[in-house]
């Protein structure tokens, strides 16, 4: 049987891990039994040497991502049931076989029990994306887990963590296909009905914003006969399910110009080639500033401002002078759909910042919505800083 390098904690710092929290801090081990690299597999141990869980080493912060609280070999047949596991829960949300949805998150990394590890199946192609060295060092176990999961569901495996492994290390991978591989490596996937052309080697993330799924649904039941601003557009998911729901208008803006052209894509991928809209390659904020209209609905989904607890204070005051700009072009009684998907920034701090929005702003405000990411992204319930995207929407007189 292997031995694993051991790790045993501090008196009392094993109280998050019994209560199965998926990270042990740096500062919570008090020693270590045997050499640990980045990304090697560790069982960890109270001060007492009691056996509390297995997970991945790292040189950092967080010094373990855990993936098992029961003392397991991870080999072959446990990865197997741990993907199984997450297609399951899927099936279960019937979305793994939809005719009007093609396209879903099968692994949400710690939502998942599986940390640092994201996949997403767009139609045949199963997409995979390594946010940890340990996960991408099983990436051969992962591949076999999902060829024993979904057979035939699926053409292709491929992996894009070039830029979401840590620097040192992804110098020295490359993305590609784990699994076969295909000629294209793009598709044309569906979303309600919504046809959008994504690709998984040039696109953001893993090639699309799963999460706002449902958020863009909603939208429809506010967007017929009106006038419709999408800021952040990127391929134009909240522009198209608008022009969808009869909009009359909609105006979609992003930094990139790549984003628009992909936009103006899937505009024809849905015959609205000759619907009335507006694509804008700019600044947000320069835009809002630089124009007078007044809008009916407004989307406002910027990326996320802070990754790092250090950037808190910078992101809020960036999602406070967004939204106060945002709300200036709203006419009276128009709804605004305002995001953050930074983790750092959690539920009550976001609300509290679009109330210090609203209060500048000089603006009466209902909350109408309170949103999040759906639930092929779940949240584990011993891990709230899963719950990374957070919306509101909002009724503005």
């Amino acid at each position: 049987m292997k031995k694993y390098p051991k790790i045993y904690l501090k008196p009392k710092k094993e109280i998050p891990v019994l209560r199965f929290h998926p990270w042990v801090f740096s500062g919570a081990i008090g020693k270590k039994e045997g050499v640990a690299k980045d990304g090697d597999i560790v069982k960890v141990y109270d001060s007492r040497e009691n056996f509390l869980a297995v997970g991945h080493y790292y040189e950092g912060s967080i010094a373990v991502k855990l993936f098992s609280f029961e003392d397991i070999i991870p080999d072959t047949n446990f990865w197997k049931e741990k993907i199984q596991k997450a297609f399951d829960i899927r099936e279960q949300l019937h979305i793994t076989n939809n005719s009007i949805s093609n396209a879903y998150r099968l692994v949400h990394g710690e939502g998942d029990g599986l940390p640092g590890l994201i996949i997403d199946v767009y139609a045949k192609v199963a997409v995979v994306q390594f946010h940890a060295v340990g996960m991408y060092k099983v990436r051969h176990f992962i591949k076999d887990a999902l060829i024993n999961t979904l057979g035939d569901r699926i053409e292709a495996i491929y992996n894009k963590s070039g830029n979401t492994l840590p620097s040192n290390f992804a110098k020295e991978t490359t993305d590609g296909y784990l699994w076969r591989s295909l000629e294209q490596d793009s598709a044309v996937i569906l979303e309600n009905n919504c046809k959008f052309q994504i690709n998984w080697k040039t696109g953001q993330k893993t090639g699309f914003f799963l999460d706002q799924r449902n958020n863009r649904k909603l939208l429809q039941d506010f967007s017929k006969g009106k006038k419709v601003l999408n800021a952040f557009c990127y391929s134009g998911g909240f522009s198209l399910y608008a022009l969808l729901s009869g909009a009359e208008e909609v105006h979609s803006v992003d930094a990139s110009a790549k984003a628009i052209d992909l936009l103006e894509e899937n505009l024809k991928l849905n015959g609205l080639e000759e619907a009335k809209h507006e694509s804008h390659v700019g600044d947000v904020m320069r835009f809002l500033k630089d124009n007078s209209n007044q809008y009916d609905v407004m989307v406002l989904d910027p990326p996320a401002y802070a990754k790092t607890a250090s950037k808190r204070h910078n992101a809020v005051q960036a999602y406070k002078r967004l939204n106060i700009a945002g709300l200036q072009h709203l006419k009276p009684g128009g709804i605004l759909f305002t995001f953050s998907c930074s983790q750092v920034v959690d539920n009550q701090l976001f609300y509290n910042t679009i109330t210090a929005a609203a209060i500048e702003a000089k603006r009466t405000v209902r909350v109408l919505h309170r949103l999040t990411q759906p639930a092929d992204h779940p949240v584990n319930i011993f891990h709230p800083e899963g719950n990374y995207l957070k919306g509101l929407v909002l009724y503005v007189e």
